[in-house]
């Protein structure tokens, strides 16, 4: 079997999306005659901990572990609560405190390219003897956090093997460097760290159409579009007896649906029976602006804030919920983004109600494969009409998804198309 070292930050028992991609990788690439040595620090600082996610390691795995050190940590002593919430992406847009200002400055311009960085040099010292000991013939680094590409690049100046970079998310172009307060020179550094890996690796591996387009641009190198996926056997549940509206994952500010809320809002004002069953279900971290937006529309008694959920649990919600909602910050800039949890709502075959920017990849997907509705966040007459025409045939009984092609994102398709790319 081919030997392959992957090289990752998030493995159980981290939680959220950022774990899935790799585990379910290293999960199935033996069946394709690819024997995958996982290489992920030993006292990491995980935003979210989920330790369900233990039992999914293959067992005949080997698994190599080094200590990190992270800032994250020393950040922490002066406010747990901000540093947490940054490490988890959810940045304060409106009236940051003095506090949030100075850890985004901190995290921006100091840990370039983020806050990992102090791992690169151990580890590139640490995996050259593996590299030899273990014949290894190909390297993969993920990011986010982009920094771990930095030990890709680190290993392929001392040997001649193959490295291949996978971006889960773009670097430079992701919506919250606006956020990092870069000053020029951190500006540019990042794009040159960017650029230099994107010309040193031998692959790309990108999750989405635009982001591929974006590299090409800088880069010439083969670069291949492989998603995110679904991997569960589900069982059969009962539907929820509420008209549910459930939103899985981390509801982060610029994501705030103020079009949805305002078209709730006023069905609830127009429609008795619409205001008798409704619920709309949070399921993870949600946004100080978004808890505030939901006050404003007056719709907290028909909120639930679930917290984080276990993946176990995740599956059951999206399985009983009447209608699935997937968000995306309505810019520009993330026309590219693929939320991984879309993938995870396919196989669950209920409605979704996509809403998200104009060229949204993502929403896209949703109306090819006749999943469900795609939404722009200021179209609210048309978020109105989607809502209660799904509304309608949840009274009828006949609120279904009849998606089509959907086993293409199965994780084992996936890993196929992975496998022979490597």
């Amino acid at each position: 079997m081919r030997k392959v070292l992957v090289i990752a930050y998030y493995w159980p028992p981290a939680g959220g999306p950022g774990v899935q991609r790799w585990l379910k990788f290293v999960k199935y690439l033996p069946d394709f005659d690819i024997e995958p040595i996982v290489y992920v620090p030993e006292n990491p600082s995980y935003p979210i901990v989920d330790e369900n996610m233990v039992s999914e390691v293959p067992k005949n795995i080997k698994i190599l572990k080094q200590p990190i050190k992270e800032p994250y940590f020393w950040a922490s002593l002066l406010s747990k609560k901000k540093t947490k919430t940054i490490s988890s992406g959810i940045i304060k847009e409106k009236n940051p405190s003095v506090l949030e200002k100075l850890l985004l400055w901190v995290r921006g311009n100091l840990f370039i390219p983020d806050a990992r960085k102090l791992w690169v040099k151990p580890s590139i010292k640490y995996l050259a003897k593996v590299i030899a000991e273990e014949g290894i013939q190909t390297i993969i680094t993920t990011g986010p956090p982009h920094s771990l590409h930095l030990i890709g690049l680190g290993l392929k100046k001392k040997y001649n093997i193959q490295w291949i970079a996978d971006f889960r998310d773009p670097w430079t172009s992701i919506g919250y460097h606006k956020q990092l307060r870069l000053t020029d020179y951190a500006r540019q550094k990042h794009k040159a760290l960017e650029k230099g890996v994107l010309l040193k690796a031998d692959k790309i591996v990108v999750t989405s159409k635009t982001t591929k387009s974006e590299f090409e641009s800088i880069t010439p190198k083969p670069i291949k579009v492989i998603t995110n996926g679904f991997d569960d056997e589900l069982s059969p549940v009962t539907l929820d007896k509420a008209f549910t509206i459930s939103h899985i994952g981390s509801l982060l500010t610029g994501r705030n649906p103020l079009g949805f809320w305002q078209a709730i809002q006023e069905l609830v004002n127009e429609n008795e029976d619409f205001r008798k069953v409704v619920k709309i279900q949070l399921a993870g971290v949600v946004g100080e602006e978004v808890l505030q937006s939901i006050q404003h529309f007056g719709l907290e008694s028909y909120v639930q804030q679930m917290g984080y959920l276990s993946h176990d649990e995740v599956l059951q919600v999206q399985q009983k919920s009447q209608l699935l909602l997937l968000l995306e910050i309505d810019s520009e800039e993330t026309q590219g983004i693929i939320p991984g949890k879309i993938f995870e709502y396919f196989n669950a075959e209920r409605p979704i109600l996509a809403i998200g920017p104009k060229g949204w990849e993502a929403g896209t997907m949703v109306e090819e494969l006749k999943a469900g509705n795609f939404c722009l966040h200021s179209k609210v007459d048309q978020l109105k009409l989607v809502l209660l025409n799904a509304f309608q045939k949840y009274q009828n009984g006949t609120l279904v998804c009849d998606s089509k092609g959907i086993e293409q994102f199965h994780r084992k398709a996936l890993t196929e198309s992975l496998a022979k790319f490597i």
